[in-house]
């Protein structure tokens, strides 16, 4: 607490500087105002924690400038202080928004216990903005990386959707950013303040998974021996996610499809059901219709879940996209790392974009990862990757034909699959392979591509 900045208010000389200096003793870097108009200019040339204030001053008191400090800076700490104390007064400074109100006069031990809750409330609050700014930043439209025709459609749904309540299916092989996506729901939707609440039902037991979801009371079952709320009664106000819902029995599919519908649960062994206010977003990588001709999945469920479906491509059918990929996760990387790495040679993305990635965006991730701590140098090179990048089958292009091409081939297509991307954009080609424009230039020279005008891929 040492070291926190507190602005000192009284147009009183002598009763200003006994406070600031019995506050200085303990640490803290205090500044002094005698009376309101100078502690307003003094809270506009530099930031402060805390401002402890005499109510009763001349020029401008001190509920006034309570008023217009909360006005100005509404994360600001206000203590105001008075030798006329009464339970009314007190009560219209915590309602103007003063942190507390101490009585004069002070006792210096009871005002820093004081000041040092302020500064935990102060913490507390600036450390949720920070984490939530960045969530949000995070979890942007911008942060589902993606040029593809398939990907901009998923942006494209995604905006729509995501200021609605409509519940919301999204469907794609294990690894391709389901996740990302529900939370890029939540997150640019009114209910971004509230919780998001996520569950991953495959694995779970039967009761224990009713339990997670619906919550239980005392003696439910054995070993309950306390009341427990739900992750939907948790999400209420926000966004529950269900990962992997095609794993969850017939009897908690029928529970859910109750929830869905009435928007109200029940907890195991409860007599009453609870109302809930959750938007719902679910997500499978299994075929749900081919589950319900198999009697494995309500019908009924489906219909309520597949009010919005996102559908995401597996990698392998966004190859496109490989290189923007990669370098996200490199920039990621690098700076957790500390490394200075600044890009991926062409010999490099050309292994990244001939692997038939089964583990999909995930898989992308780890190998990025994984290259970051491998290299030693200023740019990731191929033998920074994973010996089966090379070594294994690929997935080949579709144009591509037997013989495999070769490395410098492969290097060349994806030059000009990046400058055909960008509409022969060079800064935004650079971006993309991870390179400076000096370089691209002189690999645009190599394969014989004019600047100006790109050769077509062979």
């Amino acid at each position: 607490m040492s070291g926190a900045r507190l602005l000192v208010v009284d147009d009183d000389p002598a009763s200003c500087e006994a406070v600031a200096e019995g506050l200085r003793a303990e640490g803290f870097d205090v500044v002094t105002a005698l009376g309101g108009n100078e502690a307003l200019a003094r809270a506009r040339e530099r930031v402060f924690d805390v401002v402890v204030s005499d109510v009763r001053m001349r020029d401008l008191d001190g509920l006034t400038l309570l008023q217009t400090l909360r006005r100005e800076t509404p994360d600001l700490c206000v203590i105001l202080m008075t030798a006329f104390a009464n339970v009314e007064a007190a009560l219209t400074a915590i309602r103007e928004g003063a942190y507390d109100y101490v009585s004069k006069p002070l006792r210096l031990d009871e005002l820093l216990l004081t000041i040092r809750r302020a500064l935990d409330q102060l913490h507390l609050a600036r450390e949720n903005r920070r984490f939530r700014e960045t969530l949000t930043d995070r979890y942007t439209l911008a942060n589902i990386i993606g040029v593809s025709p398939a990907m901009i459609e998923v942006f494209k749904l995604v905006a729509r959707v995501a200021p609605t309540r409509a519940t919301v299916l999204i469907t794609g092989e294990t690894g391709t950013g389901k996740e990302v996506v529900a939370r890029a729901l939540h997150f640019n939707s009114p209910r971004s303040a509230g919780p998001f609440v996520t569950i991953h039902c495959a694995g779970l037991a039967e009761t224990l998974l009713e339990s997670e979801l619906f919550g239980h009371v005392r003696g439910a079952f054995t070993g309950a021996v306390s009341a427990r709320r739900g992750l939907f009664e948790a999400g209420h106000g926000g966004t529950v996610f269900l990962d992997e819902i095609g794993d969850i029995n017939p009897s908690t599919q029928a529970k859910l499809l109750r929830v869905v519908e009435q928007q109200e649960v029940k907890p195991v062994g409860a007599t009453d059901s609870i109302r809930i206010d959750a938007r719902l977003v679910a997500a499978t990588n299994k075929d749900l219709a081919a589950e319900v001709q198999a009697g494995r999945f309500r019908e009924d469920l489906l219909y309520r879940l597949n009010v919005v479906r996102v559908a995401l491509p597996p990698l392998r059918a966004r190859r496109e996209d490989i290189p923007a990929l990669a370098t996200h996760f490199l920039r990621r990387y690098t700076q957790d790392s500390g490394k200075t790495i600044t890009g991926i040679v062409p010999e490099t993305m050309a292994l990244l974009e001939a692997y038939a990635w089964p583990g999909n965006v995930r898989e992308l991730e780890n190998v990025i990862e994984r290259a970051v701590a491998m290299s030693s140098h200023s740019v990731v090179l191929p033998h920074d990757l994973p010996s089966h990048l090379a070594a294994s089958p690929t997935a080949p292009f579709a144009e591509d034909a037997t013989p495999l091409p070769s490395l410098d081939d492969l290097t060349r297509r994806h030059l000009v699959r990046v400058l055909t991307a960008t509409g022969g954009n060079k800064k935004r080609t650079a971006e993309i392979l991870g390179v400076d424009r000096r370089t691209l230039y002189r690999m645009l020279e190599r394969y014989a591509m004019p600047p100006s005008d790109p050769s077509p891929e062979a």
